[in-house]
């Protein structure tokens, strides 16, 4: 399952929900995603980046947080789920032979997913490609 929580909030905001009150809209998203978090099923990350702004990945993140899934889990659904689900060799995992596609964040995003939003280091291929610390 990928849920695209932010999607569907992003949605609603548009139409000038003010992300209090949940429309029935967000009561849904909530009630499914409970309930697949409930039933075991594989869910991975994938936000419909388009209906927000790019950049703004995060958003996803949090609110797989916020809708009852672990912080570690949902890490584990942005990499190594994403990667078995797409069939992708050598990515999802820090394991020698895997490509060296990494970031650092401040804080712990295990801890605190918001971490997730300032991506000061990227590491492409086992290239430093962004390196703003």
């Amino acid at each position: 399952l990928y849920p695209t929580l932010a999607a569907g909030d992003a949605i609603e905001r548009y139409n000038g929900w003010d992300g209090k009150n949940d429309t029935d809209r967000i009561r849904r998203k909530k009630e499914s995603f409970t309930l697949a978090l409930a039933s075991g099923v594989t869910i991975g990350f994938g936000g419909d980046v388009g209906v927000y702004p790019h950049g703004e990945n995060y958003r996803e993140l949090e609110l797989m947080v916020a809708y009852g899934m672990s912080e570690t889990a949902v890490l584990q659904a942005a990499t190594d789920i994403n990667a078995r689900t797409f069939h992708l060799e050598n990515l999802g995992q820090v394991r020698k032979g895997y490509l060296a596609d990494l970031i650092a964040v401040p804080g712990d995003p295990t801890k605190d997913i918001r971490a997730m939003r300032v991506v000061p280091f990227v590491m492409r291929n086992g290239e430093v490609v962004k390196k703003d610390f």
